[in-house]
């Protein structure tokens, strides 16, 4: 008797242990199955997001912009590079002839392109005239009021600005009509993007000359091609 009911328990426990195993069985293949169809779902969601590459298409067809390179003469010279000290020669030449009350003397600044390729003169000139013996204050001006539109300078050309000044003391005795608080062999002249250049003041005929400036009424003018 006591053989059977032994042999019954473990049929028992035998069968529980089969239907336990079925059970897992359904589970795993539900698991699996709902795996299965969430990558699917998120292959078919991935695929239909649009990539990088087509989202800029996508852009540029909407109306995005493409930047457009600019060139030093985009103010009005050419693609050209500025006139500095590396590329041109500079020079001062006093007025021809003095001024009166009715006009000013007129002296040039004289831009010389040494370079092969053209070059442009954009922005504010500077000038600055130290007496010799620095007994009176500097005079500087610059073109800003004459204008500073861009010029290109070919290989070879030049580039002429005026400098209008007194040179006379209409208020002293006629024998020192011409002594000037600043008298200058020597003038300091800044082109745009450049460093200041010392030059020398020289007349036309390329003798030394001096700018002696009576006042502080000093206007340049804008450069002009030649």
């Amino acid at each position: 008797m006591r053989a059977r009911v032994s042999t019954t328990a473990a049929v028992f426990a035998l069968s529980a242990l089969a239907l336990t195993g079925c059970g897992n069985s359904d589970d795993d293949s539900k698991a699996s199955a709902s795996a299965s169809s969430s990558t699917s779902a998120s292959s078919e969601s991935g695929s239909a997001a649009p990539t990088s590459k087509e989202t800029g298409s996508t852009g540029s067809a909407t109306g995005g912009q493409t930047a457009i390179p600019t060139t030093a003469g985009n103010n009005g010279g050419g693609d050209v590079s500025a006139c500095t000290t590396k590329n041109t020669q500079l020079r001062f030449v006093q007025a021809a002839r003095h001024a009166s009350e009715q006009r000013p003397a007129q002296g040039t600044i004289e831009v010389t392109n040494t370079s092969k390729t053209t070059c442009t003169i954009v922005g504010a000139v500077t000038l600055t005239a130290k007496d010799d013996q620095g007994k009176a204050d500097p005079v500087d001006t610059d073109n800003t009021a004459g204008g500073t539109d861009a010029v290109d300078v070919k290989p070879g050309a030049k580039a002429r600005a005026s400098v209008a000044y007194t040179d006379l003391n209409f208020d002293g005795s006629p024998s020192g009509r011409e002594v000037c608080a600043v008298q200058a062999s020597k003038v300091e002249i800044a082109l745009p993007k450049d460093v200041s250049r010392t030059v020398k003041v020289t007349k036309d005929s390329g003798a030394p000359g001096s700018f002696n400036v009576c006042g502080k009424d000093v206007r340049l003018s804008a450069f002009k091609a030649s």
